[in-house]
């Protein structure tokens, strides 16, 4: 094994509550518990010496101070069993092939729970398949020391600070002791099978019960059965499906159930430039991503997941503004939590020496109009927005709207969370045009109480104000902000939102705009950092995001040719189990947290307009 695989190289499994990251080694080097947002138990994706790990190799692996050695003549591959979240690694050696099948039961996802378990199944698939075990938890991100004993031969108990892991072995797997952490290696002949359950939960919870074969192979079942019933509510059946239903599982698996909150990726201090400063805690909910993951999972037919967070984001409503002062702010923790104090956490050497490492996030309490557009965007994507809006919801959404018609003008810190100063960005005022624009479409759709004469001067204002300041003669396109002439890819959602038409001769001088400037073959970058200073040092990538945004805008403007040559070479920028994490670098590898919901939405959204206009194509041919 190597430290610091690269970012790609990693699956997620998880149970709804909280997931994991398997790196195509078999090694478990990112897992948080009992939240996605808690404190680390493996984090050797942060740190390979004192972040901690749970690895399966293929081989016995000399162990040092240095965290664990290179494999020899060992062939990894790696794969989802098809519309599932369990995920194979298999080992291709000189005496024979193994696999080893990782997930996480989903039990009862939407009851808060600090119980969770990670199963780890190996098997003998042809001649010999030598296994080596090694579980080194670092609890607290590597913080905290733990203490190791053993609850019977086949048990290891691992207690730290109010929380215990437990692993249990199943089979020829003799658990060693080697400090205060376990290893075991073990062979396994043709159609032979061995397992290990890792149990988390409080100091004070039950020990997991006993174990045995038909255990194992019912949670198997129950896991591949509760995710081919999950996807078998996907209506859509066009192009691309596989990637499709990839996407829409990993949006799923990053939705914190209890609550129906998407965290934006299930990472933190991955960052944009390999040793680069731009390494942020990601899991949190933002309402931006998390609103327009409403229309992708509607459109896909997943009207609960949608509903869920209508209801969670309607919940911050009614907790009555957040403590910046503002209606709503950026983001907050899945269960509605407002405060996410950043943290650096100098004793994580980070990714490959990319540092510092934060948790928390000190983006939360930034002002960033657009949110109220994305919000009541969400909000809205109902055919009758009182089939999901009560009365008294309502009037705190048109309370919201009136509010918007004081203070839409403002200056911010704009979607890409600047720590550059507040200004005045297009995009923010481009969707309190939507907050406005959806929110007098309801109201007169559902025949509610609304001040409309004022909700309708204030969106007509905006618009005006953006075709006038936002527009820049010399530039022939839609730029970053009034007092520059930075492009910015975030406004590739003028045309998804309505505010202009998709061929409106302004919209496709703005993409042929972008086009020169922004986009590197398929690749979309999201502004030029050089040109518009964000306060930050170093470089970054494209971003997935944006490109799957301009393969939508390419599409919807006719450039039916363009839209597919991007998207298909878009999907070849996925990992070998057709994850995104949030950047392309400049050599093709993935940076930034991973996955990113975000960049998978996108793909949703960019894949099912894209069909549609193949569809309208070939029609009329």
């Amino acid at each position: 094994m190597l430290p610091y695989p690269p970012i790609a190289e990693h699956g997620l499994i998880g149970d709804l509550q909280t997931c994991a990251l398997v790196s195509s080694e078999g090694v478990l080097d990112w897992f948080c518990s009992p939240r996605f947002d808690a404190p680390s138990i493996f984090a050797g994706l942060l740190d390979d010496r004192a972040g901690g790990y749970f690895a399966i190799t293929a081989d016995a692996p000399d162990v040092s101070d240095d965290g664990p050695a290179g494999s020899a003549e060992v062939v990894t591959q790696q794969l989802y069993m098809a519309d599932t979240a369990v995920l194979m690694t298999r080992f291709l050696t000189p005496e024979g092939v193994g696999e080893v099948i990782d997930f996480m039961p989903v039990h009862d996802p939407h009851t808060v729970t600090d119980r969770h378990q990670v199963v780890r199944v190996m098997r003998g698939v042809r001649g010999t398949a030598r296994f080596s075990l090694e579980c080194r938890p670092r609890f607290d991100y590597g913080r905290a020391p733990h203490d190791l004993t053993f609850e019977d031969d086949a048990t290891a108990r691992f207690d730290g600070p109010g929380i215990t892991a437990y692993l249990q072995a199943l089979g020829p797997v003799d658990l060693e002791v080697d400090g205060t952490d376990v290893c075991a290696t073990l062979a396994l002949a043709e159609g032979e099978r061995a397992a290990v359950l890792l149990t988390v939960c409080d100091a004070d919870g039950a020990p997991p019960p006993a174990v045995n074969v038909h255990d194992m192979t019912q949670e198997f079942n129950d896991v591949r059965d509760f995710w081919h019933g999950w996807t078998a509510h996907c209506t859509y059946r066009g192009r691309w499906q596989q990637m499709v239903n990839r996407s829409a599982i990993t949006i799923k698996l990053l939705t914190y159930a209890p609550t129906g909150a998407p965290i934006a990726a299930a990472t933190m201090g991955l960052p944009e430039q390999e040793g680069g400063e731009r390494n942020w805690d990601y899991r949190y909910t933002w309402v931006r991503d998390a609103s327009l993951s409403v229309r992708a999972m509607r459109d896909l037919g997943f009207t609960d997941e949608a509903n869920a967070f209508r209801g969670w984001l309607l919940q911050r409503l009614r907790d009555g503004g957040a403590p910046n002062g503002e209606p709503l702010q950026i983001m907050y923790r899945v269960d509605g939590d407002p405060y996410l104090t950043e943290e650096v956490l100098d004793h994580l050497e980070g990714w490959r020496g990319s540092r510092p490492v934060r948790s928390g996030n000190g983006a939360a309490d930034q002002l960033q109009m657009d949110i109220y557009g994305e919000a009541v965007y969400a909000l809205a994507q109902t055919g009758q927005v009182g089939n999901v809006i009560g009365y008294d919801d309502w009037l705190r959404c048109a309370a919201l709207l009136d509010w918007l018609c004081d203070h839409w003008d403002r200056p911010d810190e704009g979607i890409w969370e600047t720590r550059g100063g507040r200004k005045d960005f297009t995009y923010s005022r481009l969707m309190c045009w939507v907050a406005l624009d959806r929110g007098i479409r309801q109201a007169v759709a559902t025949a509610r109480p609304a001040d409309l004469p004022r909700w309708t001067a204030a969106r007509d204002a905006i618009l005006d104000q953006v075709m006038t300041l936002g527009w820049s003669e010399k530039r022939q396109a839609f730029v970053q902000e009034y007092d520059n002439t930075v492009l910015d890819a975030s406004l590739l959602l003028m045309p998804l939102v309505g505010f202009i038409a998709p061929k409106d001769p302004r919209w496709l001088a703005t993409l042929d705009a972008m086009d020169t400037e922004l986009v590197s073959d398929s690749l979309v970058y999201r502004y030029d950092p050089e040109a518009s200073p964000d306060g930050l040092q170093g470089s970054e990538g494209t971003f997935s995001l944006c490109s799957f945004l301009h393969v939508y805008a390419l599409a919807k403007a006719g450039r039916v040719h363009q839209a597919r040559y991007s998207f298909d070479k878009m999907l070849t920028y996925a990992n070998h189990v057709g994850l995104f994490a949030e950047e392309v670098g400049l050599t093709g590898e993935q940076l930034g947290n991973f996955p990113q919901a975000f960049t998978h939405l996108a793909l949703i959204t960019a894949a099912l307009a894209l069909d549609s206009e193949l569809d309208q194509v070939a029609g009329a041919a």
